[in-house]
């Protein structure tokens, strides 16, 4: 494994992420980066090209650039540190297949890609999740709640992506649904408490605001 290279890019993502604030900074990458190391040791898997899909996932995020999926961002920074071409884009393949799109969400091919995504949606539950999803909301103008809005089922890519409700509605909208959509029984393991955490989580925050002593 080029752990030289893998260290560089840790440098290249402290650099990219040091003004975004909305969940999706340098920290989020780090703990993707060492969930999916954690997640590898336990699977027959390409190391590398886990660390390096982990470390870049989030070069090109619609939600924080204004990237395409060419993934200009990941794709420049490899060829820059001479990666081949077949591992770009098996790294890009990664990538392009992890994000939750609602009924279009992709399961990856690869194990490798399979344990990225793991790694990803871990840190999407459980406190740091919730932490992340209201500072999310925040950053992007939405409601902690409105108990006069419905939470959607079954939004397609499209309406998910466009779709705008309360942080509280993004638990039933998305972060309730991860515990079930893990692909590898570590990330299944870990995802266990997490989940239960957020139900916590979402019994006293409705105790709270209906007055509850």
């Amino acid at each position: 494994m080029n752990e030289e290279l893998i260290e560089r890019t840790i440098d290249r993502a402290k650099d990219f992420f040091q003004n975004e604030f909305s969940g999706h900074d340098f920290w989020h990458t780090l703990r993707v980066y060492n969930n999916a190391k954690a997640i590898a040791e336990k699977e027959e898997c390409d190391k590398e090209i886990v660390c390096l899909a982990a470390l870049l996932h989030d070069f090109d995020d619609i939600k924080i650039t204004n990237s395409t999926k060419e993934l200009e961002n990941a794709t420049q920074w490899l060829r820059a540190n001479e990666y081949s071409e077949e591992r770009i884009n098996w790294i890009k393949e990664i990538i392009n297949t992890i994000s939750f799109k609602g009924t279009d969400t992709k399961v990856p091919k690869s194990i490798e890609g399979k344990i990225v995504q793991d790694a990803d949606r871990l840190d999407a539950i459980g406190a740091i999740g919730i932490a992340r999803t209201f500072a999310y909301g925040g950053a992007h103008g939405r409601e902690i709640w409105n108990p006069n809005e419905q939470y959607r089922e079954d939004m397609n890519e499209e309406q998910y992506r466009i779709h705008k409700s309360s942080s509280i509605n993004h638990f039933y909208e998305k972060l309730l649904k991860l515990k079930n959509m893990m692909n590898t029984n570590t990330a299944r393991q870990m995802a266990e408490s997490r989940h239960q955490y957020m139900e916590e989580f979402l019994k006293e925050f409705y105790g709270e605001w209906n007055g509850n002593m």
